[in-house]
């Protein structure tokens, strides 16, 4: 990724323009917007300008429609500039409908995101989250192997395994954190969590990078330098000031709690306090803020997974936001739309795996004696191995995935294995339960023999 072009200031494009062009610019009315798009002048320098006006005109028209929409925030750059935001109408488009949708995903009903399938869906989602947020990272591991180790519930073989299974359980303790207050020393634990044997220096883990351990964000091939964090010396302060942030719910200007929670990853990012795992705390930072206010459904949303494929384009919104005088508004847009996809690929998981279960419950139903004698978890398991045949099951596995205890897991397992719908086999000492390729033939078939026998008459 190269190095964004830092715009020509304002300050410096007037005096430019002259007494001809200046009137002329500003009698275009020019908006804060182009085409409906907030442009860096990285990107709006390669586009045609408007009615001959030049590059330099043009930007500082725009920049003079910003300057009253911008407010500033609680927080210094590390040459004391000002941070700035922008509730432009883009900003405020999403944040419409992610409130929308939240609140209207909410009410699809209990079967879907609370009640029995409430745990399994946030255990498959933590995972997710935990894997790719690694990912971007470094961790060099395939998400089978990755999921496989979760669920199971073995020891990680490697540093990106530890990353991984690091990640899960911070978020998992995230939902431990949400009525609490941030302060240092919860960030600090939030650190060392993620950290806890994947660093070179084991003693890096849950403290602040020191004067001597000196850190820059390079690009790919560590040939230029993309950000230069403030001193060491200044961080707890830094830190402090984040907290305050992170706890404020009526201060001056209102920000709204998705906003909040993406300035926190931003700052924390900016900062980057700690010698390694700044992208995961922050990450985990904005998991926290976002269940703090409420926004409990986004236990439910991998954002990760949606930046992993594209992370030039996260870069870029930072460095966008960096260089044109802190106006995070960028990094805002960018976020604004990772959460609106996340949440509709929520939507579309859901539904995939309602359908299935459905699929399932109605081969079941042509089997009634054997139907009522299935709990939901292992109409569950049916489902999915209906999908996924040879695909094994272990006792913790299942109860990872279903948040139960091992004796609950072992029984749903058993019963299973009698109806002969799961084949149970020895895995060195622990037990394995597979999905049969013929599955929905021994379903059919226990369907034909729970059916009541015709008497003559």
């Amino acid at each position: 990724m190269k190095m964004s072009l830092s715009p020509p200031p304002l300050s410096e494009l007037l005096p430019r323009l002259g007494p001809k062009e200046l009137p002329r610019v500003l009698g275009l009315q020019l908006g804060p917007l182009v085409a409906g798009r907030y442009f860096h002048w990285d990107e709006l320098r390669h586009r045609t300008a408007p009615q001959g006006l030049s590059h330099e005109a043009w930007w500082a028209g725009i920049k003079i429609a910003r300057q009253g929409l911008l407010k500033q925030l609680p927080f210094q750059d590390k040459h004391e500039h000002p941070v700035l935001f922008g509730m432009l109408d883009p900003v405020l488009r999403a944040l419409h409908d992610i409130d929308r949708r939240v609140g209207g995903l909410v009410a699809m009903g209990k079967s879907i995101v609370s009640g029995e399938d409430r745990d399994r869906y946030l255990v498959s989602s933590l995972i997710e989250e935990a894997i790719t947020s690694s990912q971007l990272e470094g961790a060099a591991t395939t998400r089978e192997e990755a999921k496989a180790m979760l669920r199971s519930g073995r020891k990680p073989r490697d540093r990106s395994e530890r990353m991984i299974l690091n990640n899960f359980r911070v978020m998992e303790h995230i939902r431990e954190l949400r009525d609490e207050p941030l302060n240092p020393e919860m960030v600090l634990g939030m650190h060392r969590m993620v950290s806890e044997g994947a660093l070179d220096d084991a003693s890096a883990a849950g403290r602040l990078r020191r004067e001597n351990e000196k850190i820059r964000v390079m690009d790919a091939q560590y040939s230029v330098v993309l950000h230069d964090p403030p001193e060491a010396a200044s961080l707890p302060q830094r830190l402090k000031r984040l907290c305050a942030f992170a706890n404020e719910t009526d201060g001056e200007p209102f920000v709204h709690p998705v906003i909040r929670a993406i300035l926190l990853h931003y700052m924390l990012a900016y900062d980057h306090p700690f010698v390694d795992g700044n992208g995961r705390t922050a990450r985990a930072l904005f998991y926290w803020s976002l269940a703090r206010s409420g926004y409990w459904l986004m236990e439910y949303v991998s954002i990760s997974r949606l930046i992993k494929p594209a992370p030039a384009q996260y870069g870029r919104a930072y460095l966008h936001s960096e260089t044109d005088n802190n106006d995070t508004t960028y990094f805002i847009i960018h976020q604004l739309s990772v959460i609106e996809r996340a949440i509709e690929a929520l939507y579309d998981y859901l539904a995939r795996k309602t359908a299935d279960q459905r699929s399932a419950e109605r081969l079941l139903r042509h089997a009634p004696g054997l139907a009522d004698q299935l709990n939901h978890r292992q109409v569950a398991i049916l489902s999915h191995a209906l999908k996924h045949a040879g695909h094994g099951y272990t006792v913790e596995s299942h109860r990872r995935s279903h948040r139960i205890t091992l004796q609950t897991a072992r029984t749903d397992l058993l019963h299973l294995a009698h109806f002969n719908l799961l084949e149970q086999r020895k895995r060195g000492r622990a037990f394995v339960f597979y999905a049969p390729e013929d599955l929905r033939t021994r379903i059919e078939s226990a369907a034909h023999r729970s059916r009541p026998k015709r008497t003559g008459g």
